[in-house]
């Protein structure tokens, strides 16, 4: 786990080892226990990098590395089958000098070229230099757990870097996108769901998840390819619990792998406390106590303290624990807002930046968690409707008794409103090849009425307002979509700008893609079955706690937001935010006669939380 950054130009006076460092520098974070600048021979590639030691510590595994005198590196992430892969290399006539994953990718890329990526279970962003073909080789793991920004200008050169503030201290101008602040401020969008490339910058490009980029030394011209295919096949309930349990095993036991210690985060869900109770499995015998690291909210209603509990008493664990509050979220603010760089949706994201806190507190490196796993299993509550859908179309029958089932089981569920009711559900349920656009003009109208934006800024933009799909052909289609498009790459964003902050490592397992493309293989109603979301799941791991395997009021990790906003000096901030936008041009004077509002987090009724956010960014 690291940080890199770079330069390609034509130009060598562009390129020196000062200005490579000052894009290091400003993300030591991710990396405090090494740096590395290294210029080509011909002066047009220059590479920088950070070190967190994670696999060989030695000096060895610095970066930028080279190999058979050909090719440089500097890389980002963890390849968790690179054992395996070492093994079939050196039977191949490949040598190493190094215990590192980092070289066994480079002897990868020289048999395989960019196949090589098919072959990789882990989490990534690299830039590797070809210097025979003259060749710059970028690429971002199929998830997005690693970042990769970049700043092109055609013909003339070529800026890379982990966050967007290695472009910024590379020379690259920092200008706000007003269609994205725009697009935030309307509709709530952290991302262009049209298009994941673009960020809240100008001039700052995101490298989507799963494609490869190659860049020409001859003509300093780009190509981007996206690099992600997967099968399917028919199987049965039990061939699907045996294969799932195999392959979600093998994924927690390779992302054990390390050479300082690994802990796991502990929500009190089912994703989390499966991965803690497989641990524990895995290491039964050998004496050693998992380090948890949870966050807690004595007192609210959704606190997650009683099944945290749960998992604790069954697990040979030392279970540590954090209590993030409004006062500590004004304290960090504006570190926090610096390493995210772009704005975030809610106050959970404070609460996984103090549990990373935690994890540095007590030495812990590397930390498993279990997100990914909503996405690919239908864990949220919406998936009903797209799963109902499906049934309505393919199978009334079964649609009947599903949505029998699902009434019955959430009658008494007081965290989850009912996917049968509100107007928004409702017209994802009976229009959704329309409900993007339906949601667009009700967005146009209700800002209109509220008069919060300034009507030279809302009338130039709102033409640029961005669409989302709402119809999919059928739950996977979905899946899909928040796994691959929108949805996760967002909270994947939080968690690498969270975990880097504190310099540590978040892994996974949930990620493997080879967990994932066997998950899509299999058909809708074995990942909603009788009611239940991540139905197969239930099913398959009988490891866990019976409270937490079969609860249905879980939402996410949610700290007790409203009443945070409550705090005079967050209110003062939004009051202070809101006059920045409007001597900005963005908002009209009147929002200032807007009282500020709390909400809950994960719930969006009012823009309060958004001017928050976006104050600094403005």
């Amino acid at each position: 786990m690291c940080g890199i950054a770079g330069i390609v130009s034509k130009n060598p006076t562009e390129i020196s080892k000062d200005r490579l460092k000052q894009m290091t520098d400003i993300i030591s974070h991710r990396g405090p226990d090494g740096e590395g600048q290294w210029i080509s021979e011909n002066g047009m590639v220059g590479l920088g990098h950070r070190r967190l030691s994670i696999i060989d510590l030695s000096h060895e595994a610095d970066q930028p590395m080279h190999y058979l005198d050909r090719y440089s590196i500097v890389f980002n992430g963890e390849i968790y089958n690179y054992i395996e892969l070492r093994a079939t290399l050196l039977t191949q006539g490949y040598q190493f000098k190094t215990q590192s994953d980092t070289e066994v990718l480079m002897a990868l890329y020289d048999r395989d070229k960019e196949q090589c990526l098919q072959l990789l279970d882990g989490m990534f962003s690299f830039v590797l230099y070809d210097s025979k073909e003259n060749l710059i080789f970028c690429a971002r793991d199929r998830f997005g757990e690693k970042p990769f920004f970049y700043s092109y200008e055609k013909g003339k050169h070529f800026l890379f870097g982990s966050e967007m503030k290695c472009l910024w201290a590379g020379g690259i101008p920092k200008e706000v996108n007003n269609r994205m602040l725009f697009n935030y401020l309307s509709y709530g969008y952290i991302e262009n769901p049209e298009d994941l490339s673009e960020t809240f910058y100008n001039n700052c490009t995101r490298l989507p998840q799963s494609h490869y980029l190659t860049f020409s030394l001859s003509n300093l011209e780009i190509k981007i390819v996206k690099n992600w295919k997967n099968i399917d096949q028919q199987i049965t309930v039990a061939q699907a619990k045996e294969k799932f349990h195999e392959l979600l095993y093998t994924s927690v036991d390779r992302r054990l792998r390390s050479d300082v210690p690994v802990g796991s985060s502990l929500s009190g869900g089912l994703d989390s406390s499966l991965i803690v109770c497989i641990i524990d499995e895995l290491r039964k015998g050998n004496g050693l106590k998992q380090n948890t690291f949870s966050a807690v909210f004595p007192g609210f209603k959704k606190d997650e303290r009683k099944y945290m509990d749960y998992v604790i008493a069954k697990t040979n664990v030392d279970p540590h624990f954090v209590t993030p509050s409004d006062n500590g979220l004004m304290d960090d603010i504006e570190k926090l807002s610096w390493h995210q760089e772009e704005p975030y949706g809610s106050a959970s994201i404070y609460v996984q930046y103090c549990v990373m806190q935690l994890a540095k507190k007590e030495n812990v490196t590397v930390l498993l968690d279990g997100q990914g796993a909503d996405e690919i299993l239908a864990g949220y509550h919406p998936y009903y409707i797209q799963f109902h859908n499906e049934l309505r179309k393919t199978n009334p029958a079964l649609y009947k008794a599903e949505r029998a089932a699902y009434t019955e089981l959430h009658k008494d569920n007081l965290i989850n409103p009912s996917v049968n009711s509100g107007l928004q559900n409702v017209v994802k349920k009976h229009f959704p090849k329309t409900a993007g656009n339906l949601r667009k003009y009700y967005q146009y109208f209700s800002q209109a009425r509220k008069n919060e934006f300034n009507k030279d800024f809302f009338r130039e933009y709102y033409k640029q307002s961005y669409n989302i799909n709402y119809h999919f052909d059928g739950l996977n289609h979905s899946l899909y979509n928040s796994t691959c498009v929108k949805g996760l790459h967002e909270l994947l964003r939080y968690a690498d700008r969270n975990s880097m902050a504190h310099s540590r490592e978040v892994r996974l397992p949930f990620l493997s893609h080879e967990l994932v493309e066997f998950l899509y293989t299999l058909p809708s109603h074995f990942k909603i079955r009788d009611g239940w979301t991540k139905w197969i799941m239930r099913e398959t791991f009988d490891i866990l706690p019976k409270e937490i395997g079969w609860r249905k009021d879980k939402i996410g990790y949610e700290p007790p937001q409203k009443s945070w906003m409550e705090n005079e000096a967050v209110v003062n901030k939004i009051e202070g935010n809101k006059n920045k936008l409007v001597q900005k041009g963005i908002l009209s004077h009147g929002v200032l006669k807007n009282k500020v509002m709390g909400e809950d987090a994960n719930l969006s009724v009012n823009n309060s939380w958004k001017f928050f956010m976006v104050g600094d960014l403005a």
